[in-house]
């Protein structure tokens, strides 16, 4: 009998190196069966796995979806519900970032639950990179078959936008903070 696997959140939070000690009452207001994609990508790599043990124990206690930006075999040796990366693959638990409609057909073919379709408006976290705005999102989400999430300046009432036009939920970083 195969595990069963985890519905999907429409809430997400990406971590970030920003957060510093904001990330804890963060984890606090994501409410149970959300997501987190755990990045936190320039630390050092055992204080990035200290960090990341400390955020599974409250995922787990909290019920919280918790994703290791990296690729399989490290979410794995962690104990993370899946991974977020570019990289093909067979079938996983996961998501892919998508930017383009490229992007959208790579992670198709990565086999990945979801796809994070960003930046929807603009972002702190990418200032400059030109904003996909409602209209091209909402295309761009229509031309896949997975479920997206919307990224990228998004707060809950842009989250409640993107999903009246065809997005399964959101992700933020500031959003939680």
């Amino acid at each position: 009998m195969q595990p069963r696997q985890p519905e999907l959140p429409s809430l997400w939070m990406m971590t970030d190196e920003r957060q510093g000690e904001a990330l804890w009452a963060a984890l606090r207001r994501l409410p149970p069966g959300s997501g987190i994609v755990f990045r936190h990508k320039s630390l050092l790599d055992r204080e990035r796995r200290r960090l990341f043990e400390r955020v599974r124990r409250i995922a787990r206690r909290r019920g919280l979806i918790l994703l290791l930006a990296g690729d399989e075999a490290e979410a794995r040796r962690w104990g993370a519900d899946g991974a977020h990366h570019r990289r093909p693959g067979p079938p996983r638990a996961g998501t892919a970032p998508a930017h383009n409609l490229r992007e959208i057909r790579a992670a198709e073919r990565s086999g990945a639950a979801a796809l994070l379709l960003s930046p929807l408006h603009p972002t702190r976290s990418h200032p400059g990179a030109p904003a996909l705005g409602r209209m091209r999102f909402a295309a761009m989400a229509r031309a896949t078959r997975l479920p997206v999430i919307a990224l990228g300046g998004v707060d809950p009432r842009r989250g409640r936008a993107a999903m009246a036009v065809g997005a399964h939920g959101w992700a933020a970083i500031d959003a939680w903070m």
